[in-house]
């Protein structure tokens, strides 16, 4: 889903992000199909929220998966643990990529008191 070319990934790729996600830093846990128009989906985003959600496209006309939209996005953080397909999610949290984060160099400390610099005069 990362970085597939499938019409579908691009298209889901948009969608993760107009819902606030970095797609490259989000996990797919599972898609799929519930019906002849929808799939089901889980993710896991890089803070560790959970979402679930409904993708609506034609799943038996290609052409029609760059229009899929998201009729349902639901927050499940709080209770994923009681869902189906609850083991796959805790998985996500032990296998997931760690987050990305940009180590800055620490501050040089100061003095804490003015006095106790010494000036070269």
């Amino acid at each position: 889903m990362r970085t597939g070319r499938h019409a579908l990934w691009t298209r889901l790729r948009e969608l993760l992000n107009q819902h606030g996600l970095v797609p490259a830093d989000t996990v797919l846990v599972f898609l799929f199909p519930d019906g002849a128009d929808s799939e089901y989906g889980t993710v896991v985003s890089d803070g560790g929220r959970v979402y679930s959600f409904d993708l609506r496209y034609n799943r038996e006309d290609v052409r029609t998966e760059r229009t899929a939209v998201i009729e349902r996005w639901l927050d499940i953080t709080d209770q994923w643990q009681g869902k189906p397909l609850s083991h796959e999610i805790a998985e996500t949290f032990i296998w997931r990529p760690p987050p990305r984060r940009t180590n800055l160099p620490e501050p040089a400390s100061a003095p804490l008191n003015p006095s106790d610099t010494t000036h070269d005069s």
